[in-house]
């Protein structure tokens, strides 16, 4: 076990300890409300949108604690703090409020991090979803295979959870490598989803596959079971985001129809594929991208619209410093097969050298031509705008909706899409 291994550990414990407190001084809250955990590499986030706003076609009152908001109900605030699930006391503390304000469901973003680190001990989980499994964290996990571990854990503390009245429920993307390791006999039921997925493969299993996919004017519109869903999301990510929400609504009996006009309701995500209104023509894009397949699938995404529109793609982005460092270049190279000019700049450097972290990246593009540095965030912005023309697409990538950046210790005030509109002003 190398060093840093056992110093998280050893600080797992601090956690831990701190997590049993937090559970016994708010009285276990998490057992009084229906908890639904969220994990993957990807996709976390729209997925818990989704699933909250499927769930209100309940009429019963939903929480949401995700990376960039925290709701009770109709009252909602944007989460600040950079963290998708914060110390188990401010968990604990948020979930007891929930359970005060009557809340019947609580829609919970879990990471990584917080699976390894116990700040979720003590959460009575009654749902475990998976969006998928990617590289990501290894700073952190130092291994896929570690990684994968990790997130698993979520279900096997479903299926282990204190509630025996309600159903263990997980749901699994089938499209996403080895899922069957997610399949628990313990659950009382398994729902698989896919676009790929093979219903054969699953007998015993309820299996939700989107089919008739399209995608016109950044809108995605797929079937299942005969029911046509039109989002005013695009992408194949966004379907298979889509497809969980459904598996949730499903379990929780309710119908393909209600399901659907719920979903249809949502026209935007802060910082997940959002548009950025402007008059001069061009497609601005914020997305949170930051992780090679993520990337990978957004340029796949952004390929076929710059064939239709006949159009550019301008592509901006960085990478957080004191994180995976391998992935650098792999996120060049992808960046690199999609757009027609590359921006590098500075994202969240942290305690590293920006310059540093922009020229690891840079060694994944092998066509300097092509290429641009720009270290300060909004130079990059501004250049990009000076460059493009109408029909366009300006994509930001890395930060998505977050309101701050890391610089050393130092928490600077951030956010992509104010400062884009106040650069278009």
């Amino acid at each position: 076990m190398s060093i840093k291994r056992l110093f998280q550990k050893i600080k797992n414990v601090y956690h831990f300890k701190k997590a049993v407190l937090a559970n016994l001084f708010f009285a276990f809250p998490s057992r009084k409300l229906i908890v639904i955990g969220v994990t993957g590499t990807n996709g976390k986030t729209t997925t818990v949108q989704m699933i909250a706003k499927v769930l209100e076609a309940t009429r019963k009152k939903v929480a949401v604690y995700s990376t960039i908001n925290f709701k009770i109900g109709e009252k909602e605030e944007v989460n600040k703090t950079k963290f998708t699930t914060q110390s188990a006391w401010e968990l604990q503390k948020f979930i007891k409020k929930a359970v005060q304000e009557k809340c019947d469901y609580l829609v919970l973003e879990t990471s990584s991090h917080a699976l390894d680190q116990n700040r979720v001990w003590g959460v009575d989980y009654n749902m475990a979803v998976i969006t998928n499994i990617t590289r990501e964290h290894l700073d952190y996990h130092f291994t896929m295979e570690d990684y994968r571990k990790t997130k698993l854990k979520l279900f096997r503390v479903t299926s282990r959870a204190w509630k025996s009245r309600v159903k263990k429920i997980g749901v699994i993307n089938g499209d996403m490598k080895s899922c069957k390791e997610f399949i628990l006999p313990k659950m009382g039921e398994n729902y698989l989803y896919g676009i790929d997925i093979k219903k054969k493969v699953y007998k015993n299993q309820p299996v939700w596959k989107a089919e008739k996919l399209k995608f016109k004017n950044f809108k995605s519109q797929f079937e299942v079971d005969g029911v046509t869903f039109k989002l005013n999301l695009p992408g194949k990510f966004n379907i298979e985001n889509a497809l969980a929400s459904i598996c949730v609504g499903v379990s929780q009996k309710i119908s393909m129809n209600k399901i659907k006009k719920q979903l249809e309701q949502i026209k935007n995500i802060p910082g997940r594929m959002e548009f950025v209104e402007n008059n001069k023509g061009l497609n601005v894009i914020i997305d949170y991208a930051l992780t090679p397949d993520s990337m990978e699938k957004l340029g796949e995404m952004m390929k076929e619209v710059k064939k239709r529109n006949k159009s550019k793609l301008i592509w901006i982005f960085g990478s957080c410093g004191d994180r995976d460092r391998g992935k650098r270049p792999i996120m060049g190279g992808i960046v690199e097969k999609y757009a027609d000019l590359i921006i590098t700049t500075n994202e969240d450097p942290y305690t590293e050298d920006p310059v540093q972290i922009i020229e690891e990246i840079e060694k994944g593009i092998k066509n300097k031509k092509k290429l641009k540095r720009i270290e300060n965030r909004k130079k990059a912005f501004k250049e990009a705008f000076s460059l493009a023309h109408k029909g366009d697409i300006i994509l930001v990538t890395g930060k998505g909706a977050e309101e701050n950046m890391m610089v050393g210790k130092d928490k600077i005030k951030w956010n992509d899409r104010r400062v884009i509109e106040m650069i278009l002003k």
